[in-house]
């Protein structure tokens, strides 16, 4: 299910083109030539590298560009401002200029890393995401979200700057480990519980082929949440309070939280929203008026996608001082997303502590 979508921003110039396609790694050179860029900056992560580096520097140079590549280290923790700093000195040397692009080949730590410094080198360069992680390709291409990880919190420094283009090449998910690609199945029931029944019904009925890495089905997994979440961030690019994007971040509230208090050593991003989800529906039964059965639903395809139940040995006064660092807070107050029912979630809103305690050690957390 191949897909060439053009994303426009009201009001704004910017768009980014996402295509979805097999082989698409062989049009990065053509991609990057199409907007002019003559020299590119191409980050990835040591793992991602060893696989996808050479391939995509050969199509750049064949495309009469001249490409470099430098890598990091593979996981959230080199989403730092070490690694940016690093990532600036290196743009410096090559002498990249505004004329010039930067490439992000790899997951979500890559996008948001290589992201923000094209972000903010020289105030703006271009910059083409390359996502080879499921969770990249469902759900963190699209949007323009970039970030660095602080000790304190999750993306708490950032920018929206949108890539010029987004190159899905589905056959790069062949590579991907097992756990990983679990992981990424994450982002898809969040995309359906947040926004898209629709979505969500599709991935009840094709859990099977999905968690069995089926390649038809897994490309059109990426083709329909592209779409999905195009539909939301061109209508709220920059997640305006209390826009639609911010449901979103369903399931995120307590992830992100899981991933800071465990140092980003603990679960992957998508088990940590697949934990935070379980959290999320919990509590919306008991204030937004989700049905027991939707939420058996999500439950039930999060279990059939082998993704945890339980926050792993976390003590819960250190949950809850991590959510009190969540970007989507109040003055004073955690904020959650929550839904009344699928593909229907709120904008973050406050819960009464007592219930968001109780629904964190049901799940598990250390008193």
């Amino acid at each position: 299910m191949a897909l060439d979508l053009l994303v426009r921003y009201p009001g704004r110039s910017v768009r980014s083109r996402i295509q979805v396609r097999r082989g698409a790694l062989d049009r990065l050179g053509a991609c990057a030539r199409a907007i002019k860029a003559r020299r590119v900056a191409v980050v990835s992560d040591a793992t991602v590298a060893a696989l996808y580096g050479g391939l995509s520097v050969r199509s750049l140079e064949r495309a009469g560009l001249t490409a470099s590549l430098v890598t990091v280290p593979p996981g959230e923790r080199a989403k730092n401002p070490r690694q940016l700093v690093r990532l600036w000195g290196w743009l410096g040397a090559l002498g990249l200029t505004r004329g010039d692009a930067v490439v992000a080949l790899g997951g979500g730590v890559v996008g948001d890393l290589a992201g923000f410094a094209a972000a903010t080198w020289l105030r703006g360069v271009a910059w083409i995401g390359v996502p080879t992680s499921l969770v990249a390709q469902i759900d963190s291409c699209v949007g323009g979200k970039t970030a660095v990880d602080l000790e304190v919190g999750k993306n708490l420094v950032g920018a929206f700057h949108q890539p010029v283009a987004v190159l899905v090449d589905p056959d790069a998910l062949a590579t991907l480990p097992e756990r990983h690609h679990r992981a990424g199945l994450a982002e898809l029931v969040k995309l359906g519980m947040a926004v898209d029944g629709g979505l969500f019904a599709w991935t009840e009925r094709h859990a099977r082929r999905l968690r069995g890495r089926d390649g038809a089905v897994l490309e059109q997994a990426v083709a329909r949440a592209i779409r999905v979440k195009a539909r939301v961030v061109r209508g709220d690019e920059r997640e305006r309070w209390g826009g639609a994007r911010t449901a979103l971040n369903y399931g995120h509230t307590l992830g992100h939280a899981l991933e800071s208090a465990c140092g980003y050593r603990g679960p992957l991003h998508g088990e940590a929203v697949a934990i935070g989800m379980r959290a999320a529906a919990a509590i919306s039964t008991r204030v937004a008026g989700l049905s027991a059965a939707a939420r058996a639903r999500q439950d039930a395809l999060l279990d059939a996608f082998g993704l945890p139940r339980r926050v792993p040995p976390v003590a819960l006064e250190d949950l809850l001082r991590a959510m009190r660092q969540d970007k989507k807070r109040g003055a004073a107050e955690v904020r959650w997303v929550l839904t009344p029912r699928v593909g229907h979630a709120s904008v973050p809103r406050p819960v009464d502590r007592r219930l968001v305690r109780s629904a964190l050690i049901e799940i598990g957390a250390r008193v």
